[in-house]
């Protein structure tokens, strides 16, 4: 099993994540975003869309990291990253979906590179944007996890979930992006909670080889 990734991709950080959880080891192929790697033919020959994060098992190719979770999650259910029932794992999906869908995209770089194709956005203003679609995705996070009764040392009760996977990459890049985290006390306690577990520090990009 291989796993195309790069160090502070948050994509593939969740990814890293959900295999140490579930004590899965593979080859890390590192793909470095900063020099372009991803764009490179020898690597688009591999996954054409030209991102990471990309699983290869037994020469086949998965790309996007909620399609690796949800495969390494069926290939490997124990211990799962799943609720029991069938609520608890909505939840959990949704939460993790939050993160990819609604925050992710419209801060990454590709979006940001947009930003000053089109408006000729600066390097602060880029900052400013990211921090604004950030902060603005935390808040229904924040309301989601304080009033629901779920909602334990982790997102979901006392053990982590797909939900801890992607939300940890995500706070990760807002202390990076300097977000004023005070807003969010339930996401700053289960961050720590998290990075408390080997299986989140061993994922992190500086412990990655390819760390920028």
């Amino acid at each position: 099993m291989k796993l195309y990734n790069f160090s502070h991709s948050s994509a593939s950080y969740r990814v890293r994540i959900v295999a140490n959880l579930k004590g899965i080891t593979y080859d890390y192929v590192s793909v470095n975003l900063m020099k372009g790697e991803s764009r490179q033919p020898a690597y688009e020959a591999v996954n054409p869309q030209g991102r990471v994060p990309a699983l290869e098992d037994n020469g086949r190719l998965i790309p996007q990291s909620m399609a690796i979770c949800e495969y390494l999650e069926e290939t490997h259910p124990h211990p799962s990253i799943l609720p029991t029932d069938p609520f608890g794992r909505a939840r959990v999906r949704a939460l993790a979906l939050m993160v990819a869908c609604e925050i992710h995209p419209v801060g990454g770089g590709r979006a940001q590179g947009y930003l000053t194709a089109l408006m000729n956005a600066d390097a602060s203003q880029r900052a400013d944007w990211g921090r604004h679609w950030m902060s603005e995705g935390f808040r229904a996070i924040e309301v989601m996890l304080t009033a629901s009764p779920p909602s334990g040392r982790f997102c979901h009760g006392d053990t982590p979930t797909i939900a801890d996977a992607f939300l940890i990459p995500q706070v990760y890049n807002a202390e990076r992006a300097g977000v004023d985290l005070a807003a969010f006390p339930t996401i700053r306690r289960i961050y720590r909670e998290c990075n408390k577990l080997e299986a989140f520090a061993k994922a992190a990009p500086e412990s990655q080889p390819n760390a920028a």
